[in-house]
């Protein structure tokens, strides 16, 4: 489901409150809670694994304004990106150009650079909106210290996929027809070939609750929740 189908039914689901609930009341609820936002990997890895050529077709016009604002949501989280040019499908890519199984840096570059813009729109956007508040994780540095030492973190395997097909079975092919399933998912970061496992995910959702200013800010979850 896309990002703009999301605001859509945020939207609907807002009017449905309102009658049930009245205004006032739908005006607390929607100013307290705290919306998440996980958006920017697909866009940049898609070009990379397929002939889209969404990073050239994208404009100003097409991203979804801050709509959740405008209705009432005034306390965000959200989380920079992880080193792009490391998971299974970045380092199978990597495989077939250059016969290594190191990081894809033309990726990593993107989400460097990405990592560098958000804070400093939501800075400018915290300038301009009344009550807007924000919490960013730092999935960029906290995923790279599990990649350098995964032991550490209790990891075993970080540039194999746990479930998929081809080198590192980076394919997105689990459940499918062709798939290998790994014997111990809790030994790996990667489920597939881009998403972690579910320890790896209550990991950094631990650290976005109640980590660190050096990991996640500049506030936590936990904090944003409570202010």
């Amino acid at each position: 489901m896309d990002l703009k189908t999301q605001l859509s039914n945020f939207k609907n689901m807002e009017k449905q409150l309102r009658q049930k609930l009245g205004a006032s009341e739908v005006k607390t609820l929607l100013s307290t809670a705290v919306y998440m936002f996980s958006i920017g990997t697909n866009d940049y890895l898609v070009p990379f694994t397929s002939n889209s050529t969404v990073l050239q077709s994208y404009s100003k016009k097409e991203y979804v304004k801050m709509e959740i604002y405008k209705i009432g949501g005034r306390k965000f989280g959200l989380s920079k990106l992880l080193p792009l040019g490391c998971p299974p499908i970045s380092r199978a890519l990597e495989i077939v150009r250059t016969g290594g199984s190191g990081c894809m840096e033309e990726v990593t570059v993107l989400a460097k650079l990405h990592n560098r813009a958000l804070p400093k729109a939501l800075k400018e956007l915290k300038s301009q909106l009344k009550g807007y508040t924000y919490s960013i994780f730092d999935a960029y540095t906290a995923g790279t210290a599990i990649f350098n030492n995964p032991s550490k973190y209790g990891f075993e395997e970080v540039k194999m996929a746990c479930c998929g097909s081809g080198p590192l079975r980076a394919s997105i092919t689990c459940g499918q027809k062709v798939y290998q399933l790994c014997d111990n998912v809790s030994e790996y970061f990667f489920f597939d070939g881009i998403h972690p496992t579910e320890k790896a995910n209550y990991q950094f959702a631990k650290l976005m609750w109640d980590g660190s200013p050096k990991i996640v800010k500049p506030y936590n979850l936990k904090t944003l929740f409570e202010k």
